[in-house]
């Protein structure tokens, strides 16, 4: 742990939580069917090098997984698939860091900005973009990356929008992490292939620090 933080820089405050996903390269996106998964994989994943965390909103555990791990020094917990702003509000009061949406949606958008958290809506399309880059923001999840064309649509998409960066998920894996992240455009990559679900639920939490020290050496951490 004493190495890692020497490492890695956790920042604090309003837009930290951006910095801290640019400057990781990579972020978990997690499944947890049980709150009582939570700390351990929290070790796991700051014993791998890897603090950056998202939460999925698909299991009833979610909040409290997300209350548990943001009370993990070193880790910054997000919250994804929100998809309303009541839900962003339960992940914000439950301690969450950012929200990560898997569309747009201007009040969701909204209502993170008026509560000074940051916002990642995904947007995949032209019109999704211009309207998230008028909503003031300058990063979108692109997802699902592969179904809407992978790395060659992003590139596409850089040219139009030069000052918009992309955060894609979705048929992200380590194998091509690294090519996806040499794109200038590509501020970071999420994914489930350092935190498998199954893993979670068997307790192989030892699989999952692995990984996640994998993952940090193949984006050069």
């Amino acid at each position: 742990m004493q190495l890692f933080q020497q490492q890695y820089k956790i920042f604090g405050s309003f837009g930290a939580s951006l910095r801290n996903i640019r400057h990781g390269r990579a972020q978990g996106s997690l499944a947890l069917v049980t709150a009582a998964s939570a700390l351990p994989l929290a070790e796991a994943m700051l014993a791998g090098g890897l603090p950056i965390a998202e939460v999925t909103l698909r299991t009833p555990a979610a909040i409290d997984a997300i209350r548990i791990l943001a009370g993990s020094p070193g880790l910054c917990v997000g919250a994804g698939t929100v998809t309303t702003p009541d839900q962003a509000r339960e992940a914000i009061d439950a301690g969450d860091s950012f929200i990560v949406t898997p569309g747009l949606d201007e009040a969701i958008i909204g209502f993170c900005q008026g509560r000074n958290v940051p916002i990642i809506p995904g947007a995949v399309t032209p019109t999704e973009i211009m309207r998230a880059q008028n909503c003031g923001l300058s990063l979108v999840k692109f997802f699902p990356c592969n179904a809407f064309g992978g790395l060659p649509a992003i590139q596409a998409l850089a040219g139009p929008f030069p000052n918009m960066q992309f955060l894609p998920t979705g048929g992200i894996s380590l194998e091509n992490l690294r090519t996806y992240l040499s794109h200038p455009s590509v501020t970071a990559c999420g994914g489930t292939w350092m935190a498998r679900a199954e893993w979670i639920r068997e307790g192989k939490f030892n699989f999952i620090e692995q990984a996640c020290a994998q993952t940090r050496e193949s984006v050069g951490l």
